[in-house]
């Protein structure tokens, strides 16, 4: 007679026979069976401190694999702190699979330990959000979230497992549907006509631009968009998280001169990204007005969005319409001699990079964010070349991650994780495991690089690492070696004091109802790298450049988490602003808004 099994057997069974070689989640009833289950059959689980870091994890490592990253929690207050990385997932167009426990169903309504309705909370921001219904279909139930999250664009498929479910017995496992398999997402291409029409337009472009996104990292496009640059000589711009599809080393590289390269060109391409925030919606002021806009997207309803023309949109996967694009092209190739545009370009270049050699160099204590940046830069080059491939750059932080961006150079793809579309701060630390677990755990796959084993690098502000600081004992507890730089400025976006003597004297007023610290201030000089030191890592406080060379040398090589504290000028006290936001003044009846 066959031997019954649990719903939490069969649910792991499903997640081993779909691939998944990891979870990522904080257990608890009724959960914690699920989870059991999964270690027994090999699949690592990495418990957090925080669903919400968890669920910010799922996603991170479902952008750098390719496929769903799962996240586990109990429901309630579980499922609502992981609706975090829901909407992380559905702002960047990550695939995460999310399984949340509930109540027991026959307990609905009647207000049980932890009851809420998860269904109606996550429907409008998931692809798919389904209860499972007995024990017998969890196979295809889970399965079918898992494609959704990761067909189309990528997204959050949801999958609520009510606590009578996981724990009931299936007498029979025969009765278990099979799962099905999941095949990679079918790739298609464009209409031959359109292909034509649009070399067409860039080949008689006075001043082109190709935009690359982190939609063309996702999609492992990186061969045939450099064989594209390569052969037509175009110039092009990456988003923040797609630097290295293209080395930044490239010539056609024109991230230094990003202004003029906006202002003054006349079609642009856009592989993998989307005309929002961080391209300025592709409108006056950041762009020249009469620019055409050439879209290639996965997603439908990204065609024609702002600034775009929906009739030169093309819907497909941009592996496959590149290739058709450059046999198209043919032997055609950018004539850069007599483009005034890319002698444009060329001096904006000279400009801005002796502007930042000059900001590194500045010789102020404490340091500058340049300056310390610089000095972490020459130091990790040093040890690892950014042709190896061995280094995974993590940033997040307004100052800290906007500028760290221009400096670190990347030679290979997916190799840099940021705060992303959504802006979300909370996720360098989880990001950082996950991109720990992906290139370096257990089911890792060569992710990118040539480098098998890589080096996590997470640079940090200090406010951006208050969010998620805890999940320095996650680190710990699994042994991962990485590296974390917390750049201290005591305070958000900047500090408000020049000392320790002046920010005692604010505090003192703020304690005492008068007006003092500001709402930006931070602790002065908090001592973060204690934190590392307190889980058995090894903590650095540093004030210089020699004290910061040392540490991140020490740091790069030891097999512990580490953190350095690295102490910057607090800044100077003016109005918080974002520079990403500046959009053009509008009139509403001849009233300028």
């Amino acid at each position: 007679m066959a031997t019954s099994i649990t719903g939490a057997h069969v649910i792991a069974r499903t997640l081993k026979d779909l691939g998944v070689t990891a979870i990522f989640g904080i257990v608890g009833v009724p959960v914690s069976d699920i989870a059991e289950e999964a270690i027994n059959l090999g699949i690592r689980f990495i418990g957090f401190r925080n669903e919400q870091a968890a669920s910010y994890a799922a996603t991170a490592y479902g952008y750098l694999t390719g496929r769903p990253g799962v996240c586990l929690v109990v429901g309630g207050p579980g499922v609502l702190h992981a609706v975090a990385g829901v909407g992380n997932a559905q702002a960047n167009g990550f695939p995460l699979l999310l399984l949340g426990g509930s109540v027991e169903t026959h307990l609905i309504t009647k207000g049980g330990f932890q009851e809420m309705d998860s269904i109606s909370l996550l429907t409008p921001y998931t692809k798919l959000c389904i209860r499972a219904p007995i024990v017998t279909s969890l196979p295809s139930t889970i399965a079918n979230a898992y494609r959704q999250a990761y067909y189309g664009r990528p997204g959050t498929g949801f999958v609520d497992l009510p606590a009578d479910i996981i724990m009931d017995e299936c007498a029979d496992p025969s009765d278990i549907n099979a799962t099905p398999q999941i095949p990679p997402p079918p790739k298609g291409g464009a209409d031959d006509a359109q292909v034509l029409k649009i070399s067409r337009l860039i080949k008689n472009a006075k001043a082109p631009l190709l935009l690359i996104g982190k939609g063309a990292a996702y999609g492992r496009a990186e061969d045939v968009i450099r064989r594209l640059i390569d052969s037509t000589g175009l110039p092009f711009l990456p988003s923040p998280m797609g630097k290295g599809v293209v080395p930044d080393s490239h010539p056609c590289n024109v991230s230094s001169a990003r202004s003029v390269a906006l202002k003054a060109a006349d079609v642009v391409l856009i592989l993998g990204a989307r005309l929002n925030w961080i391209f300025h919606y592709g409108e006056p002021p950041k762009w020249n007005a009469g620019a055409r806009f050439i879209q290639v997207d996965i997603s439908p309803e990204e065609l024609g969005r702002n600034a775009a023309d929906a009739e030169l949109g093309i819907v497909g996967d941009v592996n496959v319409v590149v290739g058709q694009l450059k046999l198209q092209l043919g032997d055609w190739r950018y004539d850069h001699s007599s483009s005034d545009y890319m002698a444009k370009l060329a001096n904006a270049k000279l400009e801005n990079e002796a502007i930042a050699a000059k900001a590194a160099g500045d010789p102020s204590i404490p340091l500058t964010y340049a300056h310390a940046f610089d000095t972490i830069k020459t130091a990790l080059h040093s040890l690892s070349p950014p042709e190896e491939g061995g280094i995974v750059y993590v940033a997040e932080g307004a100052n800290t991650m906007d500028i760290s961006r221009s400096i670190f150079p990347l030679e290979h793809a997916r190799l840099r994780l940021d705060a992303g579309t959504y802006a979300t701060m909370g996720v360098g630390l989880p990001y950082a495991i996950a991109a720990h677990e992906a290139y370096n755990g257990p089911g890792a796959s060569t992710c990118s690089g040539p480098a098998r084993r890589k080096k996590v690098v997470a640079i940090e502000g200090d406010s951006a690492f208050g969010f998620t600081g805890m999940e320095i004992e996650t680190m710990a507890r699994f042994q991962m070696d990485i590296l974390i730089f917390v750049i201290n400025n005591s305070g958000i976006y900047f500090g408000d004091s020049d000392s320790g003597e002046d920010w005692a004297a604010r505090q003192a007023k703020t304690v005492g109802g008068e007006a003092g610290l500001r709402s930006w201030a931070l602790g002065w000089e908090i001592k973060y790298e204690k934190m590392a030191q307190a889980v058995g890592g090894i903590g650095y406080f540093v004030r210089t450049p020699e004290e910061l060379r040392k540490a991140t040398g020490a740091g790069f090589k030891a097999k512990v988490p580490v953190i350095v504290n690295v102490i910057i000028q607090s800044g100077k006290v003016e109005k918080p602003s974002f520079g990403w936001q500046v959009t053009a003044k509008k009139k509403t009846n001849g009233v300028r808004l």
